[in-house]
């Protein structure tokens, strides 16, 4: 499979409001990226912006020279240059990919990767990729303006900041008061109606994506529950719940029998009194009907997926060795609000001492969340396990709660040096990550 990017400045209109921004091919999100598993897929991204780029593949355990981290992975793809990346795709789920330069990923340089496996056991009759994001870019103020504000941040006048609190997130929402929130690039102003349009009784699948720089995402369907699939990628054991909490980075698969009508599907910003909206309307309902896409919605209140709730299939659970030979490897989330120093064991990105890990031994990555924010994790080149569970998760983005431990455990078995990162934009950009290497 033979695709091409071209990253470049456009315009992009938020209801008549037009945000100078940077995009794939002029799109925001850009063109959903659809593949088969172990195709051989050569992407060339060509850079038409002021900086330089890079693409990064989210959760995709592929070869170390395609994973698109700068100075790490691959060299930058400096501005009038291209690149084409190589690589044959491992892996079925939901998946998606932007760039690991500075915060370009919160302009609108993200784009879903939908990989298909016939195997993924899910029979449905409409796919619907469901693209979560926060933005800002070109409305007043950038993502580097925002990061500046918060780095040299005057706790008497906290200008754009948000003060955001969730009780399911541990307190601390965000940092970021976002005037836009979208699902598929569409602000609640100017809401997305699904196409093609179901019948009643159909069997949906939506593949929900948080692409967002600074905002977890409440997400449920007006009038329906919803059956969780995959998270991460990777298939579970079905569970029916009524509303996802879903961290940036993270992805979950599921699937509804829609009802006869027009139906809100919202994504509540998630300690931010605002929320994102789209339309999910039936053909064979009335054609004049729209949901109040402001009113509460009773799902967002009901049961939520907690992790707990997650069992791995069979086919996907990792082989734990019987002996227990797994090493513990400890990880620290610090840093705080106050001198925006946010790190890892510590230190910033940048003054990190390696993680080192050894070929094919099994590791526990145990991370613990010393500051008093939450952090959704990403690993690299890698999807682990969560917990020492032999029925546990399959996971690349986890979420880490104030005082929460969780760990993550894996087969060294793909070579190099792989970024660990927290994948809230600004964290990162502060210096919340670090590497793990592969040492002989």
């Amino acid at each position: 499979m033979v695709a091409s990017f071209r990253a470049a400045p456009t315009d992009f209109d938020l209801a008549g409001r037009l945000a100078r921004t940077w995009a794939y091919d002029g799109v925001v999100p850009g063109k959903v990226l659809r593949v088969s598993v172990g195709d051989l897929i050569e992407v060339t991204v060509a850079n038409d912006l002021s900086e330089a780029t890079s693409i990064h593949w989210h959760g995709l355990s592929i070869v170390n020279g395609m994973d698109g981290v700068p100075a790490l992975t691959q060299g930058d793809i400096d501005p009038g240059a291209e690149f084409t990346y190589r690589f044959v795709v491992p892996d079925g789920g939901t998946y998606w990919f932007h760039p690991h330069h500075g915060l370009q990923l919160d302009r609108g340089l993200l784009a879903p990767l939908v990989i298909e496996d016939p195997d993924d056991g899910v029979d449905a009759d409409v796919d619907y990729v469901v693209m979560l994001d926060d933005w800002l870019d070109g409305i007043e103020s950038t993502p580097d303006d925002e990061l500046r504000a918060l780095q040299n941040m005057d706790m008497d006048d906290m200008g754009s900041m948000v003060m955001a609190t969730s009780p399911l997130l541990g307190g601390d929402a965000g940092d970021v008061a976002y005037p836009y929130h979208l699902i598929n690039g569409r602000p609640l102003e100017d809401p997305l109606t699904f196409s093609p349009e179901p019948r009643g009784g159909d069997r949906i699948r939506l593949r929900i994506i948080n692409g967002g720089g600074d905002t977890a995402y409440r997400f449920a369907v007006g009038g329906h529950s919803m059956t969780v699939t995959h998270a991460d990628g990777f298939a579970v054991e079905p569970v029916e719940v009524d509303a996802l909490l879903v961290g940036m980075g993270e992805r979950y698969d599921v699937t509804l029998t829609v009802q006869t009508g027009a139906w809100s599907v919202v994504a509540l910003a998630e300690g931010k009194d605002q929320r994102a909206a789209a339309v999910l309307r039936t053909r064979d309902g009335t054609a004049t009907s729209t949901p109040d896409l402001t009113a509460p919605l009773t799902e967002l209140n009901g049961t939520w997926l907690r992790y707990a709730d997650l069992r791995a299939i069979e086919a996907v659970t990792l082989d734990l060795p019987d002996n227990g030979d797994i090493r513990r490897i400890p990880v620290q989330l610090t840093g705080g609000m106050m001198r925006y120093d946010w790190g890892i064991n510590g230190v910033p990105y940048g003054s990190h001492e390696p993680i080192e890990i050894r070929a094919d031994e099994w590791v526990n990555l145990v991370i613990e969340n010393v500051s008093d924010m939450w952090h959704p994790i990403h690993l690299h080149g890698h999807t682990a396990q969560l917990g020492a569970a032999r029925s546990g998760v399959r996971k690349d983005t986890v979420n880490v709660l104030p005082a929460q431990t969780v760990e993550l455990i894996f087969q060294a078995n793909n070579p190099g040096d792989w970024m660990i990162h927290c994948h809230n934009a600004y964290h990162l950009e502060a210096g919340m990550a670090t590497v793990l290497s592969y040492t002989s």
